[in-house]
């Protein structure tokens, strides 16, 4: 029997400098077929006609590229307007900033080949930053229980038939990766080896501004989807592990707190901001 072929759904507003990479590097992917997405959301750039110039690289390579012009901006009605064209297959979520591996995509297929529920994703590398400052956070990021445990699936993740049949329509919320992975149990969960790179804001207050929507974006699933938390089994990072950290990485240290605290300054109101 042959397999149905994946979707993978690319979500961009004004992505003009990143999607030329990441469709590249979609296009580099080892796999049998890809249908790719662009759901091109309320966008004054030229996102759409840089996707829509490279539909023949995609066909030549036997994969199917279709870029949606949408005019109603936010990202979860990108999702849900590409949902309505996407194929029986697994189906992968990918920011538009992010560069894949090229062995990544067939991992995933693989991971998803099962009647059971799954959700996976690869391997994060935060790339490296243009500022001293935000290297230092990331540094600090990187080892924090949450990352360490493994399957982020910040700006990329994936599911199987009968993962994605866990929910309907993409709620109206802030954090779509949250709500997603906590559809499954960590057991459910799985990392591949194969990477992905994921850039990181740049400057102090963009890494607030990014820290206040993801911290208001897990407090919303907390609320509006308490059932979900019961998922949510990564270990805090308590005072023994914050004195660890400070004592290896001093500098990271004191940028992750002075983020940390400028976001407790103020509470991010509960809506969707650009990532990065």
């Amino acid at each position: 029997m042959t397999k149905a072929t994946a979707t993978i759904i690319i979500p961009a507003h004004n992505e003009a400098g990143y999607i030329a990479e990441c469709l590249a590097h979609v296009l580099a992917q080892d796999a049998g077929g890809l249908q790719v997405i662009v759901a091109a959301n309320a966008c004054t750039d030229d996102t759409v006609a840089i996707a829509r110039a490279l539909e023949a690289d995609f066909a030549a390579r036997g994969y199917a590229l279709a870029v949606l012009d949408l005019p109603k901006p936010g990202k979860i009605s990108a999702l849900n307007s590409a949902e309505t064209q996407a194929g029986a297959g697994p189906r992968i979520y990918l920011d538009a900033d992010v560069r894949c591996d090229p062995t990544l995509v067939g991992q995933l297929e693989a991971a998803l080949d099962t009647d059971a529920p799954r959700y996976a994703t690869g391997r994060l590398v935060v790339s490296r930053a243009q500022t001293a400052l935000t290297r230092a956070y990331a540094r600090l990021w990187q080892e924090l229980p949450f990352v360490k445990a493994g399957a982020v699936g910040a700006g990329l993740f994936a599911v199987n038939a009968a993962g994605r049949a866990r929910w309907g329509a993409f709620p109206d919320i802030i954090s779509d990766d949250t709500f997603v992975r906590l559809n499954f149990t960590p057991a459910e969960r799985i990392e591949v080896h194969a990477c992905y790179h994921w850039p990181m804001i740049e400057g102090f207050a963009g890494l607030v501004k990014v820290r206040r929507r993801q911290d208001a974006g897990v407090r919303q699933v907390r609320r509006l989807y308490p059932d979900l938390m019961v998922n949510d089994t990564t270990p805090g990072l308590g005072l023994a592990g914050a004195a660890r950290l400070a004592l290896r990485h001093p500098v990271s240290f004191a940028v992750y707190l002075a983020v940390h605290l400028a976001v407790r300054t103020k509470r991010s109101s509960d809506e969707w901001t650009r990532g990065r």
